[in-house]
């Protein structure tokens, strides 16, 4: 039995209205045996400890079927983008000009594009460009976001202006047009032009989150604590503020990851993303498209996989928000 736990026996009648809600709490105690009193803090832990924001997360996660969903699609994504030869035993460059544009048939099953090129082998190929693409740029800009933001929301000032200021310049430079105009000057066919244009144009948005969340959490009485032992402002930044304010970045990087596989798709599309040889959906659905009417399946596939894959990380990033978000439990 709980320790705060009262007997409403014990409560007199004398004492007016304080006393009638004392026998209130007292019969709802006893209408529940076993339950929790008022005030007794979060859920315990298996050894009897509160659960951490991370521990009670990861406790919501595994519970939410969104979760479980897209965590095994980007798994298995992940997979076939590292090892791509474990479904796919074709060649992704092998041309078969007597089989252009012909449907599915036995053994390719997604059937062939204009160049009579397996379109199931250059999907699964097509797997590697795009996830290497959104999680290096998600990681740079959650990098480089994180640690300016993070460094002006602290130290506030001029530095805080700084980037704010610097942070509106990037914002107002149209994603599409940008890319255009960056991307259309580089020769390069690997994946690290347009990684880099996204970071360069992705981590303002971080910035902001960082910002914002290192000033809630430098206010906290912890942190003034921690200050007023004496403890330096690399201890602070590190041991008691970025633990606390890395939670919102993690949640739109998340997201963020998502969109910037369909940018990279996008700016391939239109011929200023990644270049041939690189297998891409993108390309391949840059080159599908003026076949539509003949080839549909040509179009189908590229983009199917494209958008499983923008949603599965979409998805991914609301189960992280609301297992993160206090205000959402």
């Amino acid at each position: 039995m709980p320790e705060s736990y009262v007997p409403k026996e014990a409560i007199g009648h004398g004492d007016g209205g304080s006393a009638a809600l004392a026998i209130g709490e007292a019969e709802s105690l006893e209408r529940r045996p076993g339950a929790a009193p008022p005030g007794a803090g979060p859920p315990a832990g298996p050894l009897g400890k509160p659960r951490s924001l991370w521990s009670d997360a990861w406790h919501d996660l595994r519970r939410n079927p969104v979760f479980v969903l897209s965590a095994l699609v980007i798994v298995f994504l992940v997979v076939i983008a590292i090892w791509p030869q474990l479904i796919a035993t074709g060649n992704p460059y092998r041309a078969d000009l007597a089989k252009a544009q012909q449907g599915s048939q036995p053994g390719h099953p997604f059937g062939f594009d204009t160049q009579g090129r397996d379109v199931y082998t250059r999907v699964v190929y097509g797997a590697r460009a795009s996830i290497t693409v959104g999680v290096c740029a998600t990681a740079g800009a959650a990098l480089l976001g994180s640690l300016l933001g993070g460094l002006a929301g602290f130290f506030g000032s001029w530095s805080d202006t700084l980037l704010s200021r610097l942070a509106d310049i990037f914002f107002g430079i149209p994603v599409i047009l940008g890319g255009l105009v960056f991307l259309s000057v580089v020769t390069s066919t690997t994946v690290w032009p347009v990684v880099g244009f996204i970071v360069l144009l992705g981590w303002p948005q971080i910035s902001r989150i960082a910002r914002g969340s290192v000033v809630t959490a430098k206010q906290n009485d912890y942190v003034q604590a921690a200050r007023a032992l004496g403890a330096g402002n690399g201890r602070m930044l590190l041991r008691h503020i970025a633990p606390n304010a890395v939670a919102p970045v993690i949640v739109v990087a998340t997201i963020a990851l998502g969109t910037y596989i369909a940018l990279e798709a996008t700016l391939s599309y239109l011929g200023a993303g990644l270049k041939p040889p690189t297998v891409s959906w993108g390309i391949d659905i840059s080159t599908a498209s003026t076949y539509i009417r003949s080839a549909p399946h040509m179009l189908l596939w590229p983009a199917g996989a494209l958008s499983i894959t923008v949603l599965a990380f979409i998805m991914l990033g609301d189960a992280v928000r609301d297992a993160l978000d206090p205000k959402l439990r």
